[in-house]
């Protein structure tokens, strides 16, 4: 039958009245450990002041609970949701944030080991001569005549060290390791929710800048028609070359564009070549042909502004850090308490090798230790101080942090909601402009108007169909900013 935490206690304290003073002073040290304090404060969450609902509201938008996973497949455009896959597994800033949370995890291990006894071996040769005056030397454990005046002197042996972290020193530093893990982890999930938007906004960006693209190819082919029938008219004498002119110069100023548009699309294939950990031309072929603009959902559930503390990472790695500088004051104070260690060490010493490891040649010796910094200049009060500043510093920023969320996803809200209405506006302007480029054709076709009503007309047209463009494109980005700012896809 194994024995009682308090039979066991009672035979060592029965025991210990038996020993030596130096033997008490020991087993003393031993029974104290696991009765070890922790100093500093104990970390606990900061209440944050979160308002019960966001100000604002706009068309598409709801306060249901906001969705979690990959808010890109809502998009329903398979070649995002490919890039973003490539991107997530070949991205060089989520490869750098894995790398700093291996660091992080490392350097746990290894501020953990100091609760771990020491042992090293060690081992000497040493070529001594003694003074002539000299009677003996101090080798090992004791004192012996030396016979001679040069002499081998061998050694091997063992040390060991224990601290007993009585004040919890290296466990509030284990603490914060911990914290800084969990803050490190959530610093890839910030790299990866970035990492998705970005991917979302350019590729969003290139097919508005085909769609802008084909539609300026189109006017153009119409432009280039409508300029053949005004030729033919002046050629027939029945219009003037003004007409022919104004034709002409609206077709050149089309044409114009498409250098632009084109530098885009390059531009948003580039980036999102790096993004994918490639070279910048590396998706020209794949992404090259026209495609239509990703359109976004119907209605973006926002849930509540105190979701974005629990979904948003770069907020979730605010209040772990918060957490690591807690922790690191009770460390600091902790070094206003004695260290207290167990040392020993074993040797075996001799002249000559052959009775090296002799039963003579060994020493050895064992006991506890104790360092207690009396007096440092105010060393420890001001790293207590400091740690003490650098946790309010965290606090501040983690409340900064959710402020700039809540202004960010409020100002996406109104941005997405807002365009939704301008697009509506803009269908109507097209279909307007659409039958006015109609009515002029037939009636300039008949004689019975001039070129200009025609040229106007297919400005006009040319316009609100490049508004609506970037409309469609701006109504996907809204959608993709405010899906960011939700922090979800992680």
């Amino acid at each position: 039958m194994l024995p009682t935490p308090l039979s066991a206690s009672l035979f060592t304290v029965n025991r210990l009245a038996n020993r030596s003073a130096r033997d008490r002073a020991l087993l003393a040290l031993l029974l104290l450990w696991p009765a070890a304090c922790t100093v500093g404060p104990d970390y606990k969450s900061p209440q944050i002041d979160t308002p019960q609902a966001f100000t604002e509201s706009g068309g598409g938008v709801s306060s249901r609970p906001a969705e979690e996973g990959a808010w890109w497949q809502h998009f329903k455009d398979p070649v995002l949701s490919s890039l973003v896959e490539r991107a997530a597994q070949n991205n060089l800033d989520v490869a750098l944030a894995e790398a700093r949370l291996r660091e992080a995890r490392a350097a746990r291990r290894g501020t953990a080991s100091e609760l771990e006894p020491k042992i090293d071996a060690a081992g000497s040769y040493a070529r001594r001569r003694i003074a002539s005056n000299t009677i003996g030397g101090n080798f090992g454990s004791g004192s012996f005549q030396i016979p001679s005046t040069q002499v081998d002197l061998y050694q091997v042996g063992f040390d060991a060290s224990w601290e007993l972290d009585l004040w919890g020193r290296v466990r509030r530093q284990v603490e914060a390791a911990e914290a800084d893990i969990e803050a490190f982890s959530e610093a890839k999930r910030e790299a990866v929710v970035a990492l998705v938007g970005e991917v979302a906004r350019n590729y969003v960006e290139l097919r508005g800048a085909q769609r802008q693209r084909g539609i300026t190819q189109e006017n153009l082919r119409t432009q280039e028609q409508t300029l053949e029938l005004v030729r033919a008219k002046h050629r027939a004498g029945l219009v003037s070359e003004i007409d022919v002119a104004r034709a002409l110069a609206l077709v050149a100023s089309t044409r114009a564009q498409l250098p632009s548009i084109e530098t885009q699309e390059h531009n948003s294939i580039h980036r999102l070549g790096v993004l994918l950990g490639q070279a910048p031309g590396a998706l020209m072929q794949e992404l090259s042909q026209p495609a239509p603009i990703p359109v976004a959902p119907a209605e973006i559930a926002t849930g509540l502004p105190g979701d974005l503390l629990r979904r948003r990472p770069d907020l979730r790695r605010a209040e772990r850090e918060l957490c690591a500088a807690n922790a690191r004051i009770g460390a600091a104070i902790a070094d206003r308490y004695p260290r207290f260690s167990i040392l020993g060490n074993l040797r075996f010493g001799s002249t000559e090798t052959n009775n090296l490891f002799e039963n003579n040649s060994l020493g050895w010796s064992i006991g506890p230790s104790v360092t207690w910094p009396l007096f440092d200049g105010g060393r420890i009060e001001a790293n207590i101080e400091v740690q003490s500043a650098r946790e309010e510093q965290a606090l501040i920023r983690l409340r900064q942090a959710f402020l700039n969320a809540l202004v960010e996803t409020e100002d996406n809200v109104v941005i997405y909601g807002r365009e939704q209405t301008r697009r509506q506006s803009l269908e109507e302007a097209v279909s307007a402009n659409s039958r006015a480029v109609e009515l002029a054709n037939q009636l300039y076709t008949q004689g019975l108007t001039d070129y200009l009503a025609v040229l106007e007309a297919q400005r006009s047209l040319l316009a609100a169909q490049a508004d609506l463009a970037r409309s469609d494109t701006s109504v996907s980005l809204g959608a993709v900013a405010l899906y960011k700012s939700l922090g979800g896809g992680w």
